[in-house]
């Protein structure tokens, strides 16, 4: 009992911040309040050291939705983590991985949200590699590798702020969306959110991370560190709107969305294919965001952390109960044996499709009709829908593996529905899945977006839905002869299955590229110039010194002192005779 101490502390610590932060939220809401604060920790001759924080509505229901959903992932945990030695060590981890989104979403200041910023990266790899193997490893590493350039470029807006005097960005936004000149900052924090948010060309970290335990892929891959960098985008939109770098993020963005979408398809590891369902909503955002649309990103932000993190928890416990096997292919006619967990993951993989009337249909159909109404071309259009589809695709074809197929793993099964911590989490999360969409719809909108459209644009979304639909239901039912079709296209089925070759590209095309430089630049500097004339060549000179020394200290002094005085006054008294 002593090590689950910690995880009942940690929950209603994070419940009740959850509570404080839904009604502060709401108040502020409601009375178009922000609230500004500053302690200034060092002040010396001109230079302050300024900690800020920033309540407003946006940040304050952004941290009820983390609260919530890392209060239910720790409750989850002592369930999901019960055999685990180091329980206290992990519940510690998330904690702190929680503070640093906590500091991300408060901070008006770049250096803090650095801190916060890093905080997450380090904390990621430290929850990745967490079951020690060369899986989690690599995987670990790809990860901090990749998160690292975010990193970089977070560092350079912060020693490029320097010119503004202070780093209280909220106060300059204004300044620096008329100064062209700093477009820079612009571009770096671009950068910086696409690494975090896996935006191609960085995507390939996302699934890989995927090595971690589950409950912290509820929580790291729904609503926290994958999102940081929407949410940094949402609150520099401002230096958005005239920049030719958006019309990139837009493309790069929509093709993310389409690249994540085929590859679910071709995915049979089932936490991966709700990676790539992740990293396809995730694009979903940065679209709609380099549209000029933040309030909606934010708004489909906050109503995907619900839905996602169930998602996850679902996953989880069916991978428990299978042994611990991720393979859907093992896995059908599970809502036999386990209804409520059934009934969790068919309500969120419905979200998550943009089924009517569920959280995920009020964000997603808002977003596709305000595309609808911008001044857009062809490409765009098709990258949205056809991701439309794709979604509706793999969910349909996780559902048939998952709930209809036939049971494939073994004659002897321990699947039961009776582990209360896990259900009684994923209800709370049920509950938002279902009802925080039309909740945010009234608290973030004060007036309705006026949408007109002709009767089969409007239903455009509900076509490629049933297209989408149609053919997960044919695929998950083909059988091993028609496999043949695909052998014939083997090289594109490789292209598309391995993320467009993003892994293969990060992980070969930098170690041949960057470590072999490295490798060089050590080989020839490190141990080899500065090495010669810096401590090695030093180390010869106090050898030799120390030959002298310790010749002069065996030897006595004395006689060599005498003896040359003696031959000076040879030398004098035969110079004087002459």
């Amino acid at each position: 009992m002593q090590k689950y101490n910690i995880c009942f502390v940690s929950f209603f610590f994070l419940f009740f911040f959850m509570l404080l932060n839904f009604f502060f939220g709401i108040y502020f809401i409601m009375n178009n309040i922000s609230i500004m604060m500053e302690w200034e920790i060092i002040s010396f001759n001109s230079v302050n050291i300024i900690m800020s924080i920033l309540l407003d509505w946006m940040s304050l229901m952004f941290m009820m939705f983390v609260f919530l959903i890392s209060s239910s992932v720790i409750y989850y945990s002592m369930s999901y983590m019960s055999s685990e030695l180091n329980l206290n060590r992990f519940i510690i981890l998330v904690m702190l991985f929680v503070f640093s989104m906590v500091l991300l979403i408060i901070s008006p200041n770049i250096i803090s949200i650095f801190l916060g910023w890093d905080g997450l990266g380090l904390i990621s790899y430290c929850l990745v590699i967490y079951y020690q193997n060369i899986k989690s490893f690599n995987a670990g590493m790809l990860t901090a590798l990749s998160n690292r350039i975010g990193d970089v470029m977070i560092l350079m807006v912060v020693s490029w702020m320097l010119n503004y005097g202070s780093w209280n960005y909220i106060f300059y936004l204004e300044f620096m969306f008329n100064d062209y000149s700093m477009n820079y900052i612009s571009l770096m924090i671009i950068l910086a959110a696409m690494t975090k948010s896996a935006q191609i060309p960085f995507s390939s970290w996302l699934p890989a991370a995927m090595a971690a335990p589950t409950p912290v892929s509820a929580l790291v891959h729904s609503s926290t560190l994958v999102t940081a960098g929407v949410y940094l985008l949402i609150r520099f939109n401002l230096l958005l709107v005239n920049m030719y770098i958006i019309k990139v993020l837009l493309l790069l963005s929509g093709l993310t969305m389409l690249m994540a979408g085929i590859s679910a398809n071709y995915e049979f590891d089932m936490k991966k294919i709700i990676a790539l369902s992740t990293l396809s909503q995730l694009g979903l955002m940065m679209s709609i965001l380099s549209m000029g649309f933040e309030d909606l990103a934010f708004y489909h932000l906050l109503t995907h952390a619900m839905f996602k993190a169930l998602l996850f928890m679902c996953a989880g416990m069916i991978i428990h109960m299978m042994n611990d096997n991720q393979d859907i292919r093992f896995m059908g006619g599970l809502s036999i044996y386990i209804p409520l967990t059934s009934l969790c993951l068919n309500i969120s993989n419905l979200s998550l499709c943009g089924i009517p009337f569920l959280s995920g249909f009020y964000s997603k159909d808002l977003i596709l009709e305000m595309l609808m109404m911008s001044n857009l071309n062809l490409l765009i259009f098709f990258l949205y829908y056809v991701s439309i589809g794709m979604t509706m695709f793999y969910s349909v074809r996780l559902l048939m593996y998952l709930m209809v197929n036939d049971y494939n793993l073994m004659s002897i099964y321990n699947i039961y529905d009776e582990d209360y911590k896990m259900l009684k989490s994923m209800m709370i999360l049920l509950f938002m899945s279902v009802i925080s969409g039309s909740m945010l719809n009234w608290l973030i909108y004060n007036y309705p977006y006026m949408i007109y459209m002709s009767f089969n644009m409007k239903f455009m979304v509900i076509y490629f839905m049933l297209i989408g639909l149609l053919m997960g239901y044919l695929i998950s039912n083909m059988d091993f002869y028609s496999l043949n079709k695909f052998l014939k296209s083997y090289k594109l089925s490789m292209f598309l299955s391995t993320m467009w070759f993003m892994p293969n590209l990060s992980t070969y095309g930098i170690s041949n590229l960057y470590l072999k430089y490295s490798y060089n630049l050590k080989k020839n500097i490190d141990l080899g110039w500065s090495e010669y004339y810096s401590s090695y060549g030093l180390m010869n000179i106090m050898k030799n010194y120390s030959f002298i020394y310790y010749f002069y200290q065996i030897n006595s002094f004395k006689i060599y002192l005498f003896s040359f005085i003696l031959f000076m006054m040879l030398f004098m008294f035969i110079f004087l005779l002459n």
